[in-house]
C-alpha cells in the first residue's frame, strides 16, 4: 500500500507541485481525520504563492489536532509573507511550544523579530538555527549580522568566513567581512573581500562605495 504523506513530501522536495497536491489529496480522501495531510497541503499551496488557500489548510489541519505544531509554523510562515509581522511572531511561539523544534522555526521567529528591529531579540534564535543546522548559510549570516550589531566584529568575522567557505557565492557575506577588516584596519583584506563581493555582484553598491572609500585614502 503506499503511503501518500510520504509520497507527497518527495514530491514537494523536488519541486512537482502538482504531483505532491494529488498525492495529498488522494491522503485526505482516505483520511480525513488525518491532521498531517491538511498541513502538507497547505505546505504545497504556500509553496506556489496561494497564501490564502494554504490558510485554510492549516486551519482544518487544527479543527482535527489542536496541538499540531507545524500548522501553526505553517500559518507563522503565511503571515510573514504576508508581512504581518505581530501575527507570524504568535504562530511560530506557538508552534515551538507545540513540540516544532527545528532550525528552521528558530530562524524564522528571527527573521521576524528583525521586522521589529530587535536584532538582539533575534540573536539567539540565530544562534540556536546554526547549532541545529551548522550548514544553513543564510542561518549563520544572519547570526553574523545580529553580532556585528552588538559590535562582536570578531565573532561576527567568524561568522561570515565560515558562510562564504559554505558558499562562495555569498556577495553580501564578502561585503560584510570587507567591512570587518577595515574595522580591524586590515585595508589589504577588506579590499580582498570587496572584490569578491564585487566579482559575484557588479552591481553590489555597497561593496563599490566601501571600496572607493578605502583606495582614495
Amino acid at each position: 500500500m503506499k503511503d501518500n504523506n510520504a509520497l507527497g513530501i518527495q514530491f514537494l522536495q523536488e519541486g512537482k507541485y502538482e504531483e505532491a497536491l494529488a498525492a495529498f489529496s488522494e491522503e485526505i480522501e482516505q483520511n480525513p481525520e488525518n491532521a498531517v495531510a491538511y498541513v502538507n497541503f497547505g505546505n504545497v499551496l504556500s509553496a506556489v504563492g496561494e497564501l490564502e488557500k494554504a490558510m485554510k489548510f492549516f486551519e482544518r489541519a487544527l479543527s482535527k489536532d489542536e496541538n499540531m505544531g507545524t500548522a501553526y509554523y505553517g500559518l507563522g510562515n503565511v503571515y510573514y509573507q504576508l508581512e504581518k509581522w505581530h501575527e507570524a511572531k504568535d504562530h511560530f511561539e506557538l508552534a515551538m511550544k507545540k513540540g516544532v523544534n527545528d532550525s528552521d522555526i528558530y530562524f524564522m521567529l528571527g527573521m521576524t523579530l528583525l521586522q521589529f528591529e530587535q536584532p538582539k531579540l533575534a540573536l539567539p534564535y540565530f544562534q540556536r538555527a546554526v547549532e541545529l543546522k551548522p550548514e544553513d548559510t543564510e542561518a549563520r549570516f544572519q547570526y553574523g549580522l545580529c553580532l556585528a550589531g552588538q559590535g562582536l566584529i570578531k565573532e561576527a568575522t567568524t561568522e561570515f568566513e565560515l558562510v562564504v567557505e559554505s558558499d562562495e557565492e555569498h556577495a553580501d557575506a564578502y561585503y560584510n567581512l570587507g567591512v570587518a577588516y577595515a574595522y580591524h584596519e586590515n585595508r589589504d583584506k577588506a579590499i580582498v573581500m570587496l572584490d569578491k563581493a564585487l566579482d559575484v555582484q557588479a552591481d553590489h553598491i555597497l561593496a563599490a562605495h566601501a571600496k572607493k572609500i578605502l583606495t582614495e585614502n
